[in-house]
């Protein structure tokens, strides 16, 4: 049961109902599962290496072809509660062959875990990558963080400010952020039917809010949605960018047209799309 036991708000509930803005939801988890299959069988790849002791604190890396190359690190989506690395790295082989290491990382879902051990577990995987990624060929220096809806969310909580020196690293410890039709400000939420597995209330959505926890750091940020996705997400896309540039940080906006909340994010692994483009400029390739 949830903490915070509000009555259903009909229109968060529709804004926020990812799977019924599509016709078609159940190709999408399928399409994940086999373009990333496809992707480890196209190129090298170093599976489950342990960033913790807990048995789902895995992660995925796709070494570059040359040395001290920049890192995309991508957390999955899934509302918090489904997909795992297995479904996420359909954007390996564009970004490789463009000279990025890739980094794929798995996380414990809930309900049976907090909203604050996600959290918890994506900024170990961070801290992990920052101190390893030179043994695979990725520069610790150039590590852009991206991430899908609830991936988008987990991407925010990397940026915040506050927790970097706990775990060992930099503030600045990312060197840019692509969060794609990312969950900034999760207060809506305590209203609608995702609050039955992800258990907020005021106090823990707000802690876990990137929108109220704007770092101080100069990260570069871009986000993005699809241009067929809610006018919740969409939102929550601008009120946090808008944030992040009122701090006078360097962000933009880019625009996917035709796309929903599903397929956005299949622009990563697609050259000459915008998200693609977007990402290859945070690199620095």
């Amino acid at each position: 049961m949830a903490e915070d036991q509000r009555p259903l708000n009909e229109f968060y509930d529709q804004q926020y109902n990812a799977r019924a803005s599509v016709a078609d939801y159940a190709q999408y988890p399928v399409l994940y599962r086999s373009l990333s299959e496809a992707a480890h069988a196209r190129r090298r790849s170093i599976r489950d290496v342990a960033y913790g002791p807990g048995a789902g604190e895995r992660l995925d890396i796709f070494p570059a072809a040359q040395a001290n190359a920049p890192v995309l690190l991508y957390i999955h989506g899934g509302y918090w509660r489904a997909l795992s690395k297995d479904d996420s790295a359909f954007m390996a082989p564009a970004l490789v062959d463009a000279g990025a290491c890739v980094v794929v990382i798995d996380y414990d879902l809930a309900p049976m875990v907090s909203l604050d051990q996600i959290v918890d577990q994506t900024r170990r995987a961070l801290a992990w990558v920052h101190g390893h990624i030179a043994e695979f060929g990725g520069d610790p220096a150039r590590i852009v963080a991206s991430g899908s809806s609830a991936g988008g969310h987990l991407v925010g909580m990397l940026l915040a400010g506050g927790w970097q020196a706990d775990y060992g690293v930099a503030a600045s410890v990312l060197h840019g952020a692509l969060p794609i039709s990312g969950l900034f400000d999760l207060l809506p939420l305590l209203e609608t039917h995702i609050n039955a597995w992800i258990n907020l209330d005021e106090v823990s959505a707000r802690r876990n809010s990137p929108h109220f926890h704007v770092p101080q750091q100069t990260t570069e940020l871009v986000v993005s949605y699809g241009a067929l996705e809610s006018a919740e997400f969409a939102r929550q896309s601008h009120d946090y960018l808008e944030a992040w540039q009122a701090r006078g940080l360097p962000g933009r906006f880019v625009a996917a047209p035709g796309r929903n909340h599903f397929d956005v994010v299949l622009q990563l692994g697609e050259p000459g799309t915008p998200l693609h483009r977007a990402a290859l400029q945070l690199l620095g390739l």
